[in-house]
């Protein structure tokens, strides 16, 4: 049973100000000294970090079609387990889903899940009246959606509130905020959507500062906590990582002999070998350590992904490209999520040391995943500059932009999925890869097209498809599995 007062902000549209509204509320209602869970719908990896920012906890994600929609109650609850409050930022418009799939992954869809109360954030700045018959046709389009209230963005003046509050008088849905013009305090944007937090950290906090300003004088707060605590009681159980994945991967047995020569490494698959597993003070096999990819270049990464490595028995160690040069010590293998690493393409090539040490864990055959961002580490250049060089490729950035929902099924046996494992996972990049040979595909991806995507060789699993854990929880176990094995 989850009862934790909740709210989600929509729009009619993109651009409306959804994110404005949603990490202001979060960060003013974190200053009153609520505990805040913050949520976005979709795949959104940014969006989250603001949240996380605003409020001081993980920011996480509510995707219906990566996820399925049974699991999105149970994410919520384990998201929202002793808070005050949850805000939820929506997707695209209210009613936009995945294409061609109706009401699926949309922002609507997840607030009927959450049975939660809608706030729709409208862009006023070029209309009066006419707001009233748009508001009217988003809360009559679908009964089981409940839009408890509007605020009205870029509102140009007194006047133009006014005329835009009587309008609304007749629509029945309450006005609860008229944000004026700010683009002093507008998040900045680049090819792919917001810059991330993690690379513009010293005036991120500013930001959200200002953000919160603006929803504490332009909002009617008080009744966006009534509006948030009308949403009923949900029947759902929380999401747990370790039920999920099973529970910790079995370490090898302790020594019972500490005066004998130990014995010699094991065979890898390949034929490579691998250090034995090291001991802990007592004896026991210490927890194999899983280094996470992280800083301003390597920014996207679920949180459910660290869960599920350590519910699976990992320790879970991050690690900067830009800064490190070396892996974090005891290292047994790699996880390198999406980001921007076109933008710090000369800083990760001159960071040798770390390049060789990526290369030659690989080369071990040892664990590694990488998506995206990690495909283009692991390649052999981006935009000319050396990178780790353990897929056989150079990638470059192109002028078209690679996005949307993709199906895919493992072509064969990898670190991360048995041969025919079918799941969903989003692309979303303008990058493109001209690869040589030497390697096995990773997907074959099945809808909306059909074609093969990424390298699987030895324990190296590269793709450009990003995928959430939590609807495939056996990845971070296999993944953990081979660490151990």
């Amino acid at each position: 049973m989850v009862s934790v007062p909740r709210l989600v902000i929509a729009a009619p549209a993109s651009g409306s100000g959804k994110t404005t509204v949603a990490t202001g509320l979060m960060a003013l209602l974190a200053a009153r000294g609520l505990a805040v869970s913050p949520h976005k719908v979709g795949p959104d990896y940014i969006d989250a970090g603001y949240h996380a920012l605003a409020t001081g906890r993980p920011g996480r994600n509510l995707d219906a079609y990566l996820c399925g929609t049974e699991l999105i109650g149970p994410l919520f609850a384990h998201g929202a387990a002793g808070c005050d409050v949850a805000v939820v930022e929506g997707v695209m418009g209210l009613y936009d889903g995945a294409a061609g799939q109706g009401e699926l992954a949309s922002t609507s869809q997840v607030a009927k899940l959450l049975r939660a109360p809608v706030v729709l954030v409208v862009d006023a700045s070029s209309q009066s009246r006419s707001v009233a018959a748009l508001v009217h046709g988003f809360a009559s389009w679908d009964p089981e959606v409940r839009i408890g209230g509007v605020i009205l963005n870029k509102v140009g003046s007194d006047r133009h509130e006014a005329l835009l509050r009587e309008a609304l008088d007749e629509s029945g849905v309450p006005v609860l905020g008229a944000l004026r013009r700010a683009a002093e305090i507008e998040t900045p944007s680049r090819h792919l959507g917001l810059v991330p937090v993690a690379e513009r950290r010293g005036d991120a906090v500013g930001v959200v500062r200002g953000l919160a300003e603006r929803v504490r004088v332009g909002c009617d707060v008080e009744g966006l906590l009534r509006l948030a605590r009308s949403a009923p009681s949900l029947e759902v159980e929380g999401w747990d990582a370790g039920s999920a994945c099973g529970g910790p991967v079995p370490l090898p047995a302790p020594s019972l002999n500490r005066g004998s020569a130990p014995d010699p490494a094991p065979q890898t698959p390949e034929g490579l070998r691998s250090a034995p597993m090291p001991e802990g003070l007592d004896g026991a096999p210490a927890r194999p350590v899983v280094a996470v990819a992280g800083g301003a270049a390597f920014t996207f990464s679920y949180t459910e992904h660290v869960e599920l490595l350590r519910a699976a028995g990992a320790d879970v160690v991050v690690f900067d490209p830009l800064r490190d040069e070396q892996l974090p010590p005891g290292t047994r293998g790699v996880v390198i999520g999406g980001g921007f690493p076109e933008v710090y393409a000369a800083e990760l090539g001159a960071n040798e040391p770390l390049r060789k040490a990526v290369a030659e864990l690989a080369r071990s055959g040892a664990p590694v995943a990488a998506e995206c961002a990690g495909l283009l580490y692991l390649a052999r250049s981006l935009d000319g500059a050396p990178m780790c060089g353990v897929i056989d490729a150079d990638a470059r950035m192109s002028e078209r932009l690679t996005l949307g929902y993709r199906e895919a099924v493992a072509v064969g046996d990898s670190v991360l999925a048995a041969a025919g494992t079918r799941l969903r996972g989003h692309e979303f990049h303008r990058t493109v890869l001209e690869p040589g040979a030497g390697a096995a595909p990773a997907w074959g991806l099945v809808r909306p097209e059909r074609r093969v995507e990424g390298f699987v060789q030895r324990g190296v699993h590269a793709s450009y498809l990003h995928t959430h854990w939590a609807a495939a929880p056996t990845m971070a176990q296999r993944f953990v599995e081979r660490c151990v094995a």
